[in-house]
Parts: structure tokens; sequence; C-alpha cells
């Protein structure tokens, strides 16, 4: 893929988003998985993604070591599905001789918005890469870091390279680190999400935590202890809206509390999490259907189930801290919530439940448009109620119901009714974790 052209992301009103960048560079970065349902590859989303099934490949091996059962077969599709990932991660670091060297390309996508349905094979549409990103490159240096933790055992040639990219990755984010990933929205039909954030304490925050848990050196430990985001900081990590890509403390924070190693104050990282966790719980016990997640301003945000996922690995994390079944139980209650009930009765993973959606937003899975297509293969977890509806075919169906009730099962209703990688993940990391229960892990 070549680099996006010149003056590209123009803004209506005359505004080179990317400041006049380009390169001559022209990288494979083939592999990799699809952020949701367009043909883009994004690191920042893949960031996260590729980090929760690592995460969960972490815990089930340190309950294995404590006594539990684990199916060897799921852990090696975790490890392959991470590889493939990883690997296209490492496709999009900017090459020597170019500007921005070392930095990491933020995202590829086509240069306009593919029609629905588009095979990927079939889409006849130039694809680009766009300008790096401090956030990017921060994202890789997190997941590779942990990566080459996690893989250590059954790929050491690999684990090696991911460490070392890591270190690099990291060393590059602090020479540029304020290389922002702008609001792609603003240019017409340029193809593909923006990703933007102008906030990246707390991706510094996940990177300099997996380097240290991966590598126990002091550098690396200052910088944790520097940031915002740590335990006593400033920034707190732990909110009712969940946690997501843009938003990484809480990550950051799970995997010091529940990754053995020599953090001198881990004991209060993990106090920590199990106060976000004696919230959730508390929350959940006050709200119809038994879910966690009670925005302050009382609104549904884009991927309302995925930030539900995301708020029962805090539940989890807590249990593998604490060895207490509560927060066993609030997490299954929570997953009771993905799975039908709710406002709905609807399951919003597709093949579970009596009554669950199979008609998400994807430019492949489009059985809706297309009877030759399949829909969304069994375990794909929908975006969930918005308050937000801003596409016609949601806006139509469901515009003004409360929070729980914005939804509807539509191809077209992208914004409610998406599929995507981060929202997949944390319910592999979820299942995973409760269909493999262990007790407390020192």
């Amino acid at each position: 893929m070549p680099c996006l052209p010149a003056g590209r992301a123009l803004t209506a009103d005359g505004v080179d988003l990317y400041e006049g960048w380009t390169d001559d560079h022209v990288l494979d970065v083939s592999g990799g998985w699809y952020d949701a349902g367009d043909q883009g590859k994004y690191v920042v989303n893949g960031g996260i993604a590729v980090a929760q099934l690592l995460g969960t490949h972490e815990r089930l091996t340190a309950r294995a070591a404590a006594g539990t059962t684990v199916d060897e077969a799921f852990l090696r599709a975790l490890r392959a599905e991470a590889r493939w990932e990883l690997e296209w991660m490492l496709r999009m670091r900017v090459p020597a001789g170019s500007r921005y060297a070392g930095l990491v390309h933020h995202k590829v996508h086509d240069e306009t918005w593919t029609p629905l349905p588009t095979l990927p094979h079939l889409d006849p549409r130039r694809r680009y890469l766009h300008r790096p990103s401090t956030a990017a490159t921060l994202n890789l240096a997190a997941a590779a870091a942990q990566g080459a933790r996690v893989l250590a055992d059954h790929d050491e040639d690999f684990a090696a390279e991911l460490l070392s990219a890591a270190r690099e990755a990291y060393e590059a984010a602090l020479s540029h680190p304020e290389v922002l990933a702008p609001d792609t929205n603003r240019v017409a039909d340029l193809g593909g999400g923006p990703y933007d954030d102008t906030h990246l304490d707390d991706e510094r925050y996940w990177a300099a935590a997996e380097l240290y848990l991966s590598t126990g050196e002091d550098a690396y430990l200052a910088d944790l202890r520097a940031n915002p985001c740590h335990v006593d900081g400033p920034t707190p990590v732990f909110v009712p809206e969940g946690y997501d890509w843009k938003d990484l403390g809480a990550l950051a924070r799970i995997d010091l509390a529940t990754v053995a190693g020599a953090l001198p104050e881990r004991d209060a990282v993990r106090r920590s999490v199990v106060a976000a966790a004696e919230e959730l719980l508390a929350t959940q016990a006050a709200q119809p259907f038994g879910t966690p997640y009670a925005p302050r301003d009382g609104r549904y945000d884009w991927g309302s189930t995925g930030l539900v996922a995301n708020l029962l690995t805090v539940l989890l994390a807590a249990a593998d801290v604490t060895g207490e079944d509560r927060f066993v139980h609030g997490a299954l209650t929570g997953l009771g919530h993905l799975l039908g009930r709710n406002a709905l009765g609807v399951s919003y993973v597709t093949g579970y439940g009596t009554r669950s959606v199979h008609h998400q937003h994807s430019r492949w899975y489009a059985g809706q448009l297309d009877p030759t297509l399949p829909d969304p293969p069994p375990g794909t977890l929908s975006g969930g109620p918005n308050s937000s509806t801003q596409d016609e075919v949601a806006a139509a169906a469901v515009g003004g119901l409360p929070p729980q009730r914005c939804f509807v099962d539509d191809i077209g209703a992208w914004s409610v009714n998406e599929l995507t990688i981060n929202w997949n993940a944390p319910l592999v990391q979820v299942a995973a974790l409760l269909a493999y229960p262990g007790g407390r892990l020192d």
C-alpha cells in the first residue's frame, strides 16, 4: 500500500488535517483483522483487541499452573489469532529513511467508503496508508511487549522480535510525543473511521506497564510511576462508562494487578481494581436487568455492549485478585445482560439465546442484502443500544426511545448494530475466564 497522497485529507473549509504529509514508501500490510463492518484496518483498535486475547491466554495459563484444566486447543487458537494481528501491526511501521521513521501508521483503508455488500477481494477502490501517529506507535509498543511475554514459551524467536519492536516503538513515541490522529470525519467520504485521540497519557501508561512487566527494567518503572494514570495519580482509569481503545488506563491497571511481577506498589494497584469492581457490583444491584453499565449522563454510547464486556473484565480481574466468587457472579449476571436479559429481550451475540441478532452491519456478512452471502457467524457481538442514532435506519426505528431500547437489528443501522474486533475481544475474555474458572492468582 502507498501513502495517502498529499492534500487528500482536506476539509470543506480548506484545512489539511495531515499538514501536507505524504511519503514515498510502500508497505506490505497484508494480514491482520478487518476492523469492523468495513475493509479498514486500524492499529489502535487492533491493539486493544489483540491485547485482550493475549491477556486471556496469560490469565488462563496462570490458572492452569494453579490446577485449572484449560483446553490447550483453545490456547493455541488464541496464540494463532494474536500472532496474525501482531504480524500485521509490525508491518505498519514507518521504514528507515522516511519521515517519522520508527513510528507506526495509524490506519489503512479505502479512499472512499465501500458500499454494502462488497467482498474484500472484489473491492475496486484504492487503499492508502494514513499518517503515522504517536497513539498507534504506543499501541504497538504495548501489544508487542505483552506478546513477547505471552509467546516466549511458544516461539522464542518471534517473542524476541516483538520485544525489540516494542522497545523501538516506545523510543520512537518518546521522540515524537504529539503526532496526533485527527478527526478525519471532517473530510467528506474519506473511506474510514478516524480513531482520533488527543490525550495519550493512557497509551503511555499502558506501554510502560507492559514493557515493565516483560522486562522488569527501572526505566519503564520510572515512566510508569510518573504517569498521571498510575495508582494514586490524578487521572481516574476506572469510570462508570467503562474503557475502550481510546481509554486504556484500566487495561494497564488490570495487567499490573493480575500478572506476576516485582512492582513494589502492586498491592495498591490490586486494591484499586477491587475498589472499582465493588462500585460495579453496587451499580449492578441498583439497575434493571443486571448491567454494570450506567453512564453518568444517562445516555448509552456507541458500542455499549463492548463497554459492558470491558466492565465485566474489571469484575473478573477482581475475582483473580481476591478469589471471591461474588465478582464472578457479577460477571455472570452482566454476561446475561448481553445474552438477552435486557429491555428488548434480545441476545446481542449471534447464535446464542432464543432470539439473537443476526443482521449486523458488515460488507461481507451481508445475507440481509444478498442471500448468497452469509450472516455473521455465531459468537459475533453487535454494538448494541446507542442513544446517538447517527444512521437513518436506526433513527427512524428507535429515535427518542430510552437508552436500552435504542437498537434495531438491521444491516443498515451502523450506529447500533456494527460488528468490531474490539467488542468481540472482551467477550472472548469474559466467556473464557468464566468457562475455565480459577481461584485467587498471586
